[in-house]
């Protein structure tokens, strides 16, 4: 018998049972005659008792030990899975000689605990900072560029911090209500244009200076346009300065338009000149910078996005196929609006989303079953997912908030 101590556990198997498995770690000891090489396979040996001493989870070594007597390996559910692949791993043994069951169960365990550290490390980074304080020791102007990047990126290391990012969230919310104004009749006087065109100056000025401050205490040029918070900000600041620009080509060369009769083109700048204002809504966007609500919104889309394009895909061939129906159907009913399968797909989305305008409807009888199905279809789609995204949603919006307060 050899004679083995693990984690200050003695167990004993037979020489001849170790040599049936001579790749593992026993199976070595047990058919080695080198006793330079078998100290090298054990942590310590005793030679009073001519026991071997490995310092390794006595727990686990149960299993391993009845692997040998039975040449089955036993796994309980209870067990990490990290640690019992580490073990087994170091006797040498592999996932194969356990039962079929067992290993199934093993696996999706694992599976579930390396995508859940995954996720932990997902959100850790989603909090972290591509900056920190250490980096700027040592670089041109650090101690400036650290003060300036600690009251723009850390609200938590000061009170002039947290004053600056309220005051980003709160010239966000003025930007997006002064663009609101504008679109109302109301306010498109000269007085009313007056006031929109110096709040969105200083909305402007405010979130420019902003920029640049995070610009400046970069300690990466290329990690910095990189950020996708960053391109954000870019995104949010660049209407400004593009609607000034064509401003001014507008005024220079309206003359010479109107000269030449080519006012469509001034039209077309028009047009541009517009869709170039609505870009400012995307600077809701940067409220995310400061919401945690949102973040934890944003983290569920990305590791959701699976689910998302399944029910997309599935919502695309509910739409194909009730279009396809009750075209087939209807299109024989005078006046009908079921003309063809396209004209059909606008019905068959608002049926399938639930939401139901009424502005197209079925006449007959069969149609009203085909509209029916195709409601009932949508309600089930639609309660699929729900339940699935609201619960990593409300996940995740813990966890990043728990992050936050251990900061």
């Amino acid at each position: 018998l050899l004679n083995i101590n693990v984690g200050g556990k003695s167990f004993q198997i037979a020489y001849k049972v170790l040599a049936q498995y001579p790749i593992t770690r026993l199976g070595k000891l047990a058919l080695y005659t080198d006793p330079v090489k078998k100290l090298q396979l054990c942590d310590d040996y005793l030679v009073q008792k001519n026991e071997y001493f490995f310092d390794r989870d006595p727990s686990i070594f149960h299993y391993i030990f009845h692997f040998y007597r039975s040449g089955v390996l036993w796994m309980m559910e209870e067990m990490c899975p990290s640690n019992f692949v580490e073990e087994i791993e170091y006797w040498g043994i592999h996932l194969k000689y356990s039962q079929r069951c067992c290993r199934i169960l093993f696996e999706e365990k694992q599976d579930e605990l390396n995508e859940y550290l995954k996720i932990e490390k997902e959100l850790e980074a989603e909090l972290e900072p591509l900056e920190s304080g250490a980096q700027f020791d040592g670089k041109f102007l650090g101690q400036f560029r650290k003060i300036v990047w600690n009251l723009i990126e850390n609200p938590y290391s000061s009170v002039p911090a947290k004053i600056i990012a309220v005051m980003s969230s709160f010239f966000v919310l003025i930007s997006i209500v002064g663009m609101t104004l504008s679109t109302v009749e109301e306010m498109k006087n000269k007085t009313g244009k007056l006031w929109m065109e110096q709040m969105e100056m200083i909305c402007a000025i405010f979130f420019t200076s902003e920029y640049l401050m995070r610009l400046i205490s970069s300690s990466s040029f290329k990690n910095f346009l990189r950020a996708a918070f960053n391109a954000i900000d870019l995104v949010a600041i660049l209407p400004f300065y593009i609607q000034i620009l064509f401003e001014n080509l507008e005024d220079g060369d309206m003359q010479y338009h109107e000269e030449l009769h080519k006012v469509e083109n001034v039209s077309k700048l028009g047009k541009v000149l517009k869709l170039i204002k609505l870009m400012r809504i995307f600077r809701i966007l940067k409220l995310a910078r400061h919401s945690t609500g949102l973040r934890a919104f944003s983290f569920t889309m990305r590791q959701c996005y699976q689910q998302v394009c399944c029910l997309l895909l599935f919502i695309a061939m509910g739409v194909f196929t009730f279009s396809a129906l009750i075209h087939s159907v209807e299109h024989d009913v005078p006046g009908t609006d079921f003309t063809s399968i396209p004209y059909a797909w606008w019905w068959a989305a608002v049926s399938l989303s639930t939401v139901g305008y009424g502005d197209t409807v079925p006449d007959t009888i069969l149609g009203r079953m085909v509209a029916f199905v195709c409601i009932s279809f949508g309600i089930i789609l639609n309660g699929m997912p729900i339940s699935i995204l609201y619960n990593k949603f409300s996940d995740y919006y813990a966890k990043l908030k728990a992050h936050e307060i251990s900061q």
